[in-house]
């Protein structure tokens, strides 16, 4: 374990300690792991080469780590409501997860809902994606925003705070829009209804940006623990572009999807339209938006070329 920095006169500009991988994966060592291959296969999103030897490694110790957190919050919630005399209510744990398009966050965000289920105190674990509060693509294109679409301006950020709040504010039942990525839209009159977890996971791009000009509140000050999955930026450009190319010859194959004009491509013109999107749309966003969020996480997942988490950094101050 060492602090981030190759020079030990720059240790003292970092909040974070990194920890290598194999260092991460003794810190909880009697902690069983209770998912198999099959269910890894499940949950690992495509392009995404997650085996059980990374979760055992990476994930169950963090599971660990979010335990812990959740205990504690849950005890200090009790001493301040003892203390101010009031009646104890329960209160879900909310953790952010953030990172680029293709960086792997979503299979992150669905590893840890399986393996906080797991755990005797939280049985309960609820998973929302910040895609459900998108505006509509007829606002988007009402307001000139369908090609920054991802981007923070994009998305109703008043009923995405309002959605987490009343959870968080322990309502027993509440609603939120239901995103397909099929037709690349807003479902009309469908819903994800979320009823009073013992933790909400928020995954999404933007979920750490800092506090508008006139808002009083961010997302992220919702948020009791937060984690960025992180990696080289020419590395999430690969990611992307091979995904493109998987889903050309899957998913944007299917005659309702939104991408059915991409399915028939060549090769060659497949890449080029990937890579298209990705310097108009999908890099911009990671280098104005989501990147400079990167240090207000409580933890960081960082990942090697080949897609793996090489080390951890967690916030110490």
């Amino acid at each position: 374990m060492r602090i981030h920095g190759r020079r030990e006169e720059a240790q003292w500009q970092t909040p974070f300690v990194e920890v290598e991988r194999e260092q991460w994966a003794e810190l909880a060592p009697t902690t069983p792991l209770t998912l198999d291959e099959s269910d890894v296969n499940r949950l690992r999103g495509l392009g995404d080469p997650m085996d059980v030897d990374e979760v055992r490694q990476v994930f169950v110790p963090l599971s660990r780590l979010l335990n812990i957190y959740i205990a504690n919050a849950r005890e200090l919630r009790r001493s301040t409501t003892s203390f101010l005399g009031e009646r104890a209510t329960k209160t879900p744990f909310v953790i952010g997860v953030a990172g680029s398009v293709a960086v792997g966050k979503s299979t992150v965000a669905r590893l840890l809902r399986e393996l906080l289920r797991r755990w005797e105190d939280t049985p309960r674990v609820e998973l929302i994606t910040t895609d459900g509060f998108l505006y509509p693509n007829a606002e988007l294109q009402r307001r000139g925003l369908m090609d920054r679409k991802g981007f923070p301006e994009s998305y109703d950020r008043r009923a995405l705070l309002r959605f987490v709040t009343q959870v968080k504010s322990g309502a027993p039942e509440v609603r939120a829009p239901f995103y397909s990525h099929m037709i690349y839209d807003i479902v009309p009159d469908a819903e994800i209804v979320v009823n009073a977890p013992d933790v909400l996971i928020v995954e999404g791009l933007n979920v750490l940006q800092p506090p508008g000009v006139n808002n009083a509140l961010a997302l992220s000050d919702m948020f009791d623990f937060s984690i960025y999955v992180d990696a080289r930026t020419h590395d999430i450009t690969r990611w992307y572009e091979e995904r493109f190319l998987s889903l050309q010859e899957g998913a944007f194959a299917n005659p309702s999807s939104y991408f059915r004009r991409y399915a028939d491509l060549s090769h060659d013109e497949a890449v080029t339209t990937a890579r298209g999107i990705w310097q108009s749309i999908n890099l911009p966003n990671l280098e104005q938006n989501i990147l400079p969020t990167r240090s207000r996480a409580r933890l960081i997942l960082r990942k090697a070329s080949d897609h793996s988490v090489d080390r951890v950094l967690l916030r110490k101050v």
